[in-house]
């Protein structure tokens, strides 16, 4: 039975309590290919056969993200809406960093509510007018999704903020998640209006559309698709208190590029990846890379920039020269603090006024000289809890400004109003210090529009009164807490919950010699400038094209329901071995190597009981039976264990040891390979192992007659990987001088004699064949591990060999869909069991012995 978690997408968009009013009509595409319009009124199928001949080279991206950046307003006396692009808006800046041969289309809601009757109208106006595609979310359904699920929920789990009682009003509320994914639905819907998905390119911006490349990968296998995330991603501790995390998880890896702000962040995903789904990924030239079902996501970093022209323009407003001069004078003779931030519980307000009560009391010789501006921007959402920030920072400032305040001074001065563009750059430019005090922030750009500022332009020189040209200084105290922390070297990072700490980086900060803040600056100033808004833009495009570079070399199909569908993506010589077609050409040879891996083969690694089950004796029995058949199990597991549990296979060959031991048939003698001469390296490998074993939890040592074997499968993923690769590092340095090599594997740390590999087991396997009376023609070999990749060389390399007159049908197959040397794969050992059956059947279409029989029957009892 499914998980509640795991409902259908189906279910979240057509329960009754989501039935809302449908968008009046389809709106008409974005004509890009001249001539060519798809109709988006079809099947709604995949983009395998669309073939769109391409006659104008023009690039379109789609942006898609909770809002458009528009501004809206309604005319009382006509009763028409006006709209405007608004100036201050991310996504309007973005797209300096774009070719001018580049379109772009927004997709995206309304900050207001357009009645149904109007819809019609104004989506062709924003359409026609600003290429825009309004997705207008019904009053009852955008309450749930945006000021419910997005901001009582996401946004504060993302700000490390766990839901420990009801009475905080953010436990979890399926009803809120269903409104959420309808959401999401309805924004791709609007996508799918307007893609072109062969050329397009779609980047989906923030937390609140986390779902939505799941249902536009659903529609078109090949989409173009990248996201990222503005906001914090907690660590996987936080993240997994979150009923619906794997859905979201997997409805993430379902984008192409997937971008943080900063390593933290993207560090922290990747923990919960492989935590909560198990995937390993791994940087792979510059570029992390994690693998799913055959598709390699990206993963980008790259903090996000300010739009320098946008911000020059309004130092060079008349209007900032006038307020410049008003400024100075208020704070004539005053060392001027800036802080300037949103009114909601993560921006620490509250904790950098203590500080500066804090600095006030130990440095009375600042009092009447320090005042903090603290301008307040509009809270972006509502509740209680931003409603007592509001209070606490009200109360603090009043008992600041009481206590050390006099006529005509004022520590502390709040402005809780719209402040215009012009107004804070100059405050940006006449502040010494500006101060952010996030307890935590996804990116936070006040400091980078603070350098700006105090780097100026001539005209805001002439204001300030001083000479073009001359040395610039700013100083900055910064939480360590905010996405841009880690790109300000020079910055005084703090916590902001240790007050005094912050009290005595702000005393710092006015109290450094000009050099220093000159020197400090400078260093700021070339990574702002050089890593603006349009650089960020420009990266992010770039990255996505290499990520979706191989899109049509791979065959795609589809699997898995509601959010948990995805992408199986293959080479197209890379495909799924069909019984069918194997037993057909099984029926047509009559000489026979089969090769087959023990764990994770016929065995699944999750498996409590390693032995085999009844139905793979009976099934190697049954193969085995055939004289036309040498069938071989080729493990890396002791002689012993293997000896015990393949006791009833009288001819089944075994391999123990990766090869170091081998035995044709039951009554068979072992062979112990001739490569090596002694295990003395094992008195130097065993204490280096041993205290790794004792410094990670769950893990352990499996000793072999011809090798050594780490696990730490048990162990804590992340600390078990990482010990891994220094054990991998730590052996490789101490046995350099001996006999063997150290691999990795499948949660293992392995050391064994050179030359001893399976690929050696199979070909000495083939070539006694190819010597005797009749050479094979037909060989199989499967394998889930990097050790049986040699098995699928060595077969390869000998049944092609010159020595045989007519090469064999080889079936090398990897258990499941990964890059491997083999040609087919098979999803997992039920496959695996279901296509030896297969053969077996064919096996036993010939008599067969009473005693073959009566096996077979104690087998299936």
């Amino acid at each position: 039975m499914l998980s509640r978690s795991c409902i259908s997408l189906s279910d979240l968009t057509t329960g009754d309590i989501l039935k809302f009013p449908q968008t009046p009509r389809s709106l008409p595409r974005v004509i890009t290919v001249p001539g060519i319009i798809s109709d988006i009124d079809g099947d709604g199928s995949n983009d395998e056969d669309v073939n769109s001949p391409l006659v104008e080279n023009r690039k379109k991206i789609i942006i898609v993200s909770n809002f458009l950046p528009l501004n809206a307003q309604k005319d009382t006396k006509s009763g028409r809406w006006c709209f405007n692009l608004d100036e201050d808006a991310l996504l309007l800046h973005l797209k300096d960093g774009f070719s001018s041969d580049t379109d772009v289309v927004y997709v995206g809601s309304l900050k207001v509510d357009v009645g149904a009757s109007e819809q019609e109208e104004v989506s062709q106006k924003l359409l026609d007018e600003f290429n825009c595609v309004p997705t207008f979310l019904p009053p009852e359904l955008h309450g749930k999704f945006y000021h419910g699920f997005c901001k009582q929920y996401l946004w504060p789990l993302f700000h490390y903020m766990l839901p420990f009682s009801s009475d905080q009003g953010n436990q979890f509320d399926r009803s809120l998640w269903q409104a959420y994914v309808s959401a999401n639905k309805i924004f791709a819907d609007k996508v799918m209006e307007v893609i072109n998905p062969e050329d397009d390119y779609v980047w989906v911006h923030d937390y609140h559309l986390m779902v939505l490349p799941t249902f536009l990968r659903k529609h078109f296998y090949r989409v173009k698709l990248g996201f990222f995330l503005h906001s914090p991603f907690p660590s996987s501790e936080i993240y997994r208190t979150l009923p619906i995390r794997d859905e979201i998880l997997k409805a993430l890896l379902n984008a192409d590029l997937i971008g943080f702000h900063t390593f933290d962040y993207a560090r922290h995903f990747l923990s919960c990846c492989s935590r909560m789904l198990g995937l390993d990924y791994e940087s792979k030239r510059g570029y992390i890379g994690l693998d799913y079902f055959g598709r390699t996501v990206n993963i980008k970093i790259l903090p996000v920039g300010i739009h320098m022209g946008r911000l020059e323009c309004a130092l060079n407003h008349p209007s900032s020269s006038i307020k410049i001069q008003e400024i100075r004078e208020q704070f004539k003779g005053k060392k001027l603090i800036l802080g300037v931030d949103d009114m909601d519980i993560f921006k620490g307000i509250s904790l950098k006024l203590l500080a500066i009560e804090q600095l006030l009391e130990q440095h009375q010789e600042l009092r009447g000289k320090l005042t903090l501006v603290q301008i307040v921007n509009p809270a972006r959402s509502t509740g209680k809890d931003v409603q007592e920030a509001k209070r606490e920072t009200y109360r603090t400032t009043k008992r600041i400004n009481d206590t050390f305040g006099f006529p005509g001074y004022e520590p502390v001065i709040l402005i809780d109003r719209p402040v215009p563009l012009y107004e804070k750059t100059a405050y940006y430019a006449l502040a010494e210090c500006c101060i952010v005090n996030a307890v935590r922030d996804g990116m936070n750009l006040t400091p980078y529009k603070y350098i700006v500022c105090r780097q100026g332009t001539p005209k805001m020189d002439e204001a300030l009164e001083i000479a073009t040209g001359s040395p610039r200084t700013s100083a900055l105290v910064v939480s360590e807490f905010i996405g841009c922390s880690p790109s300000l070297s020079g910055a005084i990072r703090v916590n902001p919950w240790d007050i005094d700490a912050v009290a005595d980086a702000v005393t710092l900060a006015i109290t450094m010699p000009d050099i220093e803040k000159q020197l400090r600056h400078e260093k700021h100033y070339r990574y702002v400038s050089s890593h603006d808004v349009a650089y960020w833009a420009r990266s992010f495009v770039h990255d996505l094209e290499r990520a979706c570079n191989d899109h049509y070399t791979k065959r795609c199909w589809g699997i898995g329901f509601g959010l948990s569908f995805r992408i199986l993506s293959l080479s197209p010589s890379f495909r799924k071995l069909s019984i069918d077609h194997i037993v057909s050409a099984y029926k047509k040879t009559c000489r026979r190597a089969i090769f087959l891996d023990y764990d994770g083969t016929v065995v699944p690694h999750a498996s409590i009981i390693k032995s085999p089950s009844p139905e793979v004796i009976s099934v190697l029995n049954n193969l085995c039976s055939d004289p036309m058949n040498t069938v071989f199990i080729v493990s890396g597991r002791g002689k012993s264990s293997l000896s015990d549990w393949f006791a009833r296979c009288e001819n089944l060959g075994i391999a123990a040891e990766h090869g170091y031991f081998i035995r044709w048939r039951r009554t068979s003698n072992w062979e112990t390979s001739s490569l090596v001469a002694d295990c003395d390296w094992k008195r130097i490998a065993e204490p280096v192992m041993k205290s790794y074993t004792e410094a990670t939890d769950g893990s352990y040592i499996e000793t072999k007659e011809s090798a050594l074997v780490w696990h730490h499968q048990d162990a804590d993923p992340d600390f078990g990987s990482c010990q891994a690769k220094e054990l991998l590092d730590h052996l490789e340095n101490v046995l350099t001088n001996e006999p063997v090599v150290v691999k990795r594997g499948q949660h293992i740390v392995e050391v064994k004699p050179q030359g001893v590999t399976k690929g050696l087991v199979a070909e000495k396997v083939l070539l006694t064949m190819i010597r005797g009376t009749k050479p094979p023609d037909f060989v199989m070999c499967i394998g889930d591990d990097r050790s049986d990749e040699d098995m699928f060389e060595s077969i390869l390399k000998t049944g092609y060999s010159s020595s045989l007159p007519n090469p064999p049908e080889i079936f090398a197959c990897t258990v499941g869909q990964k890059p491997s040397k083999a040609k087919y794969y098979l999803d997992d050992t039920t496959d695996v069991l279901m296509l030896l059956q297969g053969l077996a059947t064919a096996t036993n279409l010939k008599p067969r012995t009473s005693t073959e029989i009566q096996v077979s029957f104690e087998n299936s009892v």
